[in-house]
């Protein structure tokens, strides 16, 4: 850690309550709970599909309870997040690794298998979809016209947009021929049992994995620049008789996350608040809005859940939007003088934008240490290069691969010095 980190208790803490919400909604634990009450062990051949950064997890889960039942399973998840041994004592799985959050080649080749492995089950088959966060990115059957170079455009300038989920998922699905519930065409009225991780606001199936299974509501699209405004289609009509065969079910949500988190801060001695509605909003403009909180409540330990925006600049640094949201809230901690403050956010699926890291874990001297490395943070925060000077400073967040993946978990607490 860098010099003059606040050694005290509470740093420790919150990262061992934010831990205890990854474990809590970890896909394996998840998965099993839910099939073990809710699929018998005999019946049709089994297929599973598994799609997602926890793709991998709810597989394990999911062997664990009906591996004697399943024929055959696809497993799509994002390079580096398969571990060397856990599936591989089920040879009927096929793994794929694909790219997040920029499609590449292999994520074609993943939309091609799926399909194929579809095409390929038998009439009688019974199919088992295990879908979590990262989905849209990971597998992809473009429409007609639409290139691997044209969607990995749409997709570098839907991440620096701005845009909310369902704003993005909206031109997602209209470059796309399976997501918005397309997909459902190749499932040829065969019964599919739909579990998800969700990692969207609102737990909205329609926005998780773009919807594979799910149709869309309704199909607005946002204000698109020039390039792209003839290459995003409005999604075909669909009937809502092809989807009664699909049986759906969240699993595991953010909501769930800081269920545990609270239990877990209860359990250590800390007075909670959980706050709803889930965070939305410009990253920085909620960095103040979550230290004012803290600051009007002090040795409370606040809670929240969700997902802010953070609009990147043409050449971005280091770090995503938790990087980012726990440097500027170190900005506003530094000034209130009259409290000692500690602040967490981070991603539950262990990534936080480019690079390796979940996340920040901040307290009132990060921007003192900051500035000893001759770092500024307005600057940090106008590059979104967060990630660099929290590493200066000993405040990164590193978890790797957690097999869940529902939204991002914020922490601060604060208690006055005098």
């Amino acid at each position: 850690m860098g010099d003059r980190v606040l050694q005290s208790q509470h740093r420790q803490n919150l990262f061992e309550i934010y831990l205890a919400a990854l474990n809590a909604v970890k896909g394996e634990v998840c998965v099993r709970d839910s099939l073990s009450t809710s699929l018998v062990h005999a019946g049709p051949p089994l297929y599973v599909v598994a799609i997602g950064k926890a793709a991998e997890s709810m597989t394990v889960g999911a062997m664990e309870i009906l591996a004697g039942r399943v024929r055959a399973g696809l497993i799509i998840s994002k390079t580096g997040h398969f571990t060397a041994d856990q599936l591989e004592q089920y040879p009927q799985l096929e793994l794929i690794e694909a790219g997040h959050p920029i499609p590449d080649l292999n994520s074609l080749y993943a939309g091609k298998r799926l399909m194929e492995f579809l095409a390929t089950a038998p009439s009688d088959a019974e199919f088992l979809f295990l879908i979590s966060g990262g989905a849209s990115s990971l597998v992809e059957v473009p429409n007609n016209n639409v290139t691997l170079e044209l969607l990995q455009q749409v997709n570098q300038w839907l991440l620096s947009s701005g845009l909310d989920i369902q704003q993005m998922n909206a031109v997602r699905k209209g470059l796309s021929a399976i997501k918005g519930g397309q997909l459902i065409n190749a499932i040829a009225g065969r019964a599919v049992k739909l579990l998800m991780i969700s990692d969207v606001p609102g737990d909205r199936v329609e926005d998780i994995g773009s919807g594979l299974l799910s149709p869309t509501a309704e199909h607005r699209m946002p204000k698109l620049p020039v390039w792209l405004k003839n290459e995003a289609r409005i999604l075909p009509h669909l009937q809502i008789e092809q989807f009664l065969n699909v049986d759906h079910k969240i699993v595991a949500s953010n909501a769930d996350a800081l269920e545990s988190t609270a239990e877990k801060a209860k359990s250590m001695g800390y007075r909670v608040l959980v706050h709803n509605p889930e965070v939305v909003g410009e990253t920085h403009e909620v960095a103040q809005q979550l230290v004012d909180v803290m600051n009007s409540m002090p040795d409370v330990l606040h809670i929240w859940g969700g997902e802010t925006t953070l609009t990147l600049p043409k050449a971005p640094g280091r770090g995503g939007r938790n990087q980012s949201l726990s440097l500027a809230a170190a900005t506003h901690m530094n000034r209130a003088n009259n409290y000692e403050s500690y602040f967490l956010a981070a991603g539950t699926d262990g990534s936080d934008g480019p690079g390796h890291d979940a996340g920040g874990m901040v307290d009132s001297l990060t921007v003192t240490r900051g500035e000893q490395h001759g770092l500024h943070t307005i600057d940090c925060l106008r590059n979104a290069d967060a990630g660099r000077f929290l590493d200066l400073t000993g405040d990164l967040i590193s978890t790797g691969p957690t097999g869940t993946n529902v939204m991002d978990i914020m922490l601060g607490y604060s208690h006055s010095r005098s």
